[in-house]
């Protein structure tokens, strides 16, 4: 355990990380039954109960360190040197014969159900009865206390575990870069997320994986890629998800083994002590913490997808197994952000529409549906709680537009919701094909008219779009007169509209290059994506702050992309 002098003090070698363990999900869940003991348990198999399986993760030969995280390094007390310090890059590049002291010789997967768009499947489950499924390729291998918080670190590409349903475990150097870079943008930008520890490669293994040619226009990917395995870990207070929850419940309802309500019961109150218990009073009944639990979870929802909607973050998959139950981002797969101002915007090819930009608040409220069904499941003989819990449920979309209405009143720095002004704008920059960022970037400034909205445009513009756009202005100065200073809302609005984005264009080049041995392009991203509502330097924005290129509209790995990783 910690001791009470590591709140200020730096972790500066691999023996301090060590005493930072505290395994509250192993102490507090059941293993399943039928594991092995020792974590060497990599082949697909049925896991029909118990919370998790002790698994080894599958060391990456010969790894080589591309990247950490300053920000969380500093924030988690670390000294930067333990990035490359031999022990902390083997732990987390996959070999765990590393640890020391309290801690133990395996990590953990779990299992979860599979919920598409609120219907219950389990065809993806090779035994056709969802044991199957869950953590093919994520293994946690740290739990601890770090400056009075707990954290959770989970390698990504960890190699197979029984959830891997036949595959190799591994992911790719380009996803991993990927999420690397973008958790680390998101907790920049303000959003909710999980954050990015490490990134290693290894240039000894190599994985193939279906991909995009040289300039495809195809929507699918078209040839196969051998590319670098890699691992990054993510950090995050849980990783339990909606589906984990939902899991539990489905057991309960198929009885699927005497033990499925008491694990339900389990797991349901481990999320309450891992994610919500400064916010739950523990002296309340468990169907009264249950309550509070769907509460708080709910406004956790609604405010995520309303800084998704801020920024432009289109999650690409967004069923319930990629729903974190504490209420953040997680599982950076075929996500994307909007360029092109386009309200059905969906970089995942596989993702549909109910999963595209403007359709996130509706998919969230899917998932929390998911939600509600499986807590219910715990108050069956607790009618009260159970009204209550249905309330929460009815009247998310009417929470979820409120939040909305906030949002794109702060991104105005208007004082209220104005809907006529702001459905207008909406079809303004779908009109003028502008890009969402800039466009309230530029905004930010209080233009008097059209003319710096301009460099924000993908189309010339034209007299008659022009006199729309001066109009709009005019409309909103006059609803703006009363709401205070200039430069206070300015400066307000530029704390809400970021002064870049992620470009997928310019993220491309960063993971080819490291590909081939060269990590410059991902440190610089690192920096660039540090400070997003402050504006770049001349040097960086020639390279960083421009509307896309037209070669790379309608490009296979650019504008959409398979989940392939």
């Amino acid at each position: 355990m910690p001791t009470s002098s590591s709140a200020s003090s730096t972790t500066d070698t691999f023996a301090e990380f060590a005493e930072h363990v505290d395994y509250s999900l192993l102490s507090q869940l059941r293993a399943d039954p039928e594991a092995r003991v020792n974590g060497h348990d990599h082949q697909a198999r049925q896991v029909k109960s118990g919370h998790y399986v002790p698994v080894t993760p599958t060391p990456l030969p010969t790894p080589e360190y591309v990247a950490h995280s300053d920000e969380l390094f500093d924030e988690l007390g670390l000294s930067h040197s333990l990035a490359e310090d031999d022990g902390f890059r083997r732990l987390f590049s996959g070999d765990i014969s590393v640890n020391r002291g309290e801690m133990l010789p395996y990590g953990w997967a779990t299992g979860y159900a599979l919920s598409i768009y609120g219907t219950e499947y389990d065809q993806q489950c090779p035994f056709g009865n969802g044991n199957g499924y869950g953590d093919g390729r994520a293994v946690s291998v740290f739990e601890g206390l770090f400056r009075g918080r707990r954290w959770e670190m989970q390698l990504k590409g960890g190699g197979p575990t029984p959830y891997c349903r036949g595959a190799d475990g591994r992911a790719v150097l380009r996803s991993s870069v990927r999420e690397f870079l973008a958790q680390e943008f998101m907790h920049a930008l303000g959003v909710p997320t999980s954050r990015s520890l490490t990134l290693y490669v290894s240039h000894a293994e190599s994985v193939r994986r279906p991909w995009y040619s040289d300039q495809s226009q195809s929507m699918d990917p078209d040839v196969l890629i051998e590319n670098p395995a890699a691992i990054t870990t993510r950090v995050a207070p849980s990783f339990l998800r909606v589906g984990q929850i939902e899991l539990f419940a489905r057991r309960v309802r198929r009885e699927a083994h005497p033990q499925a309500l008491q694990e339900l019961q389990m797991i349901v109150q481990h999320l309450i002590d891992r994610n919500y218990r400064a916010e739950i009073d523990e002296s309340l009944s468990f169907p009264e913490q249950v309550v509070q639990l769907a509460t708080l979870f709910r406004a956790r929802l609604i405010t995520l997808i309303s800084h998704w909607m801020r920024v432009g973050y289109c999650q690409g998959n967004f069923n319930s197994d990629n729903c974190a139950a504490g209420g953040f981002t997680l599982d950076y797969g075929p996500f994307g952000f909007c360029e092109l101002f386009d309200p059905r915007f969906q970089p995942w090819t596989g993702g549909g529409i109910h999963f595209s930009f403007f359709n996130q608040p509706k998919a969230a409220e899917t998932n929390y549906r998911m939600f509600w069904s499986a807590l219910k499941t715990l108050l069956k003989d607790h009618p009260p709680e159970t009204a209550r819990l249905d309330e929460l449920q009815a009247s998310f979309g009417d929470a979820m537009q409120q939040e909305l209405d906030a949002m794109w009143a702060r991104k105005l720095g208007l004082a209220s919701h104005e809907p006529e002004l702001i459905g207008e704008l909406l079809q303004l920059l779908v009109a003028s094909k502008a890009d969402y960022t800039v466009a309230f970037r530029e905004l930010s400034a209080l233009p008097e008219n059209v003319t710096p909205l301009k460099r924000g445009f993908y189309q010339p513009s034209d007299e008659q779009l022009d006199n729309k756009w001066n109009a709009w202005l005019q409309r909103w100065h006059l609803q703006l007169a009363g709401n205070g200073e200039r430069g206070e809302i300015t400066a307000s609005m530029s704390r809400t509209n970021p002064a870049i984005t992620w470009r997928e264009w310019l993220i491309a080049p960063a993971y080819e290059q490291a590909a081939r041995g060269d990590y410059g392009h991902v440190r610089e991203l690192q920096t660039v994506f540090r400070h997003p509502y402050e504006p770049l330097s001349p040097e960086l924005a020639i390279r960083y702050d421009q509307l896309r290129p037209k070669e790379f509209f309608g490009a296979g790995g650019i504008s959409h992309y398979s989940c392939s990783s």
